[in-house]
């Protein structure tokens, strides 16, 4: 399968916005925080930084395989030239969420649209 679409240069991507562009107090702000996480500049600045939302638990028996496949899915994505980076979301378990969690269906995915919205 070919993408016919054309990849986008470091200075159109969303993450440039945050980490790329030098003199802004915004960006010297993100990019210390980056440090404080351990990361150098080399590793995140020109690449996608890609979401990776995990609903892994503890307590949700039918999640409990998803740490290893988040991991999984971050290795391939600094395979491919990205920056992973990881965020919990809410976890649904039909086991111990009572009557149903069908409930929260839509607040898990309303802190989804907003954790993609509001994060590089």
């Amino acid at each position: 399968m070919t993408d016919s679409r054309e990849r986008l240069s470091a200075e159109e991507l969303r993450s440039h916005q945050w980490y790329g562009t030098e003199g802004q107090l915004r960006t010297w702000s993100h990019n210390a925080r980056m440090r404080q996480l351990g990361y150098e500049a080399e590793e995140y600045r020109g690449r996608p930084v890609i979401a990776v939302l995990n609903t892994w638990s503890d307590i949700n028996p039918c999640h409990v395989h998803l740490r290893e496949r988040a991991e999984a899915v971050k290795r391939g994505v600094w395979q491919a030239g990205g920056f992973p980076l990881e965020f919990p979301v809410a976890t649904l378990s039909e086991t111990y969420q009572k009557p149903t969690p069908m409930l929260y269906r839509n607040l898990l995915a309303m802190e989804t649209e907003e954790l993609l919205r509001s994060y590089p």
